[in-house]
């Protein structure tokens, strides 16, 4: 239910169209006082009239004017007011550390072929790599989210490989954790000012995921072990991952990936709430 006197945080913010051509924003609030979870609508009109970057993930706002719909179980929202602003992810000092930090893991790759390819595809994307976000809703879902995941992933790794008694390289696992998101850069869009997140879908229109891209950039340059990590690195396939780990076939070294990234997912640095 509605409360007007209450504090709500900004979980999701999204706009679309409406089937008349409108533009229609949908967001999600929780209630700091009890966690209700209150899902709410706003017509063009509100839009238009409001400074979006309220919206922003983790904000804390108070409705100021709405109606709740016990038909479709949402609020309908006409005016809203900033209480608290969020952050909308880390700093440039803070990007440019971690950035230099997974550089000079490109060090620890023995194989010259390999460090040079992942060392230029870094250098080549350095801007997109530091602000991309890791995810639009799961995982560190800010600016600079992109990077600390995948620095979490690193160090992730080399305590896994200490218990991995040589039976894996540590090549392809440092690489893989480097690139097993890279494509993030192209699948994401992230507003600076705002911190809101969308799908580019000027890449959905090419490519599946994020996954794909990073299986094909490999595959295509010899990478195959690289590749069949990245592929599946979600597990199963209704999580959106291209080679399942349910398949009893799937190769020892294909799990190591999927349960780093999924660690840094669950206990890293989370969501802007977790830089506040």
């Amino acid at each position: 239910m509605l409360d007007l006197n209450a504090v709500y945080e900004v979980i999701t913010f999204a706009i679309g169209d409406t089937k008349a051509g409108s533009k229609m924003g949908k967001l999600q609030v929780k209630n700091l006082e009890d966690e209700t979870v209150l899902n709410c609508i706003l017509w063009e009109e509100t839009l238009n009239r409001t400074d979006l970057k309220v919206f922003r993930t983790n904000n804390q706002i108070k409705i100021i004017s709405g109606t709740y719909n016990e038909k479709y179980n949402n609020c309908l929202i006409s005016d809203v007011a900033l209480v608290k602003e969020a952050k909308t992810g880390l700093d440039e000092n803070e990007r440019n550390e971690l950035f230099n930090k997974i550089v000079e893991y490109t060090n620890k790759i023995s194989d010259k072929k390999l460090a040079e390819f992942v060392t230029a595809l870094l250098f080549e994307h350095e801007n997109a790599f530091k602000i991309t976000p890791a995810a639009k809703l799961m995982h560190h879902n800010y600016v600079g989210g992109l990077v600390e995941h995948t620095f979490e992933c690193l160090e992730f790794a080399d305590i896994v490989l200490t218990k991995c008694n040589n039976k894996i390289n540590p090549d392809i696992v440092y690489a893989a954790c480097i690139l097993h998101d890279f494509g993030k850069i192209f699948e994401y869009k992230i507003d600076l000012e705002t911190g809101l997140i969308e799908y580019n879908e000027e890449f959905r229109k090419d490519w599946l995921t994020h996954s794909q891209w990073g299986y094909s950039l490999c595959m295509n340059n010899g990478f195959k072990e690289i590749a069949k990590m990245i592929a599946s690195h979600h597990g199963r396939s209704d999580w959106g991952a291209l080679i399942d780990l349910d398949d009893k076939d799937a190769e020892p070294y294909m799990y190591i990936i999927h349960h780093i990234d999924d660690l840094s997912a669950k206990f890293g640095k989370i969501s802007i709430a977790d830089l506040n």
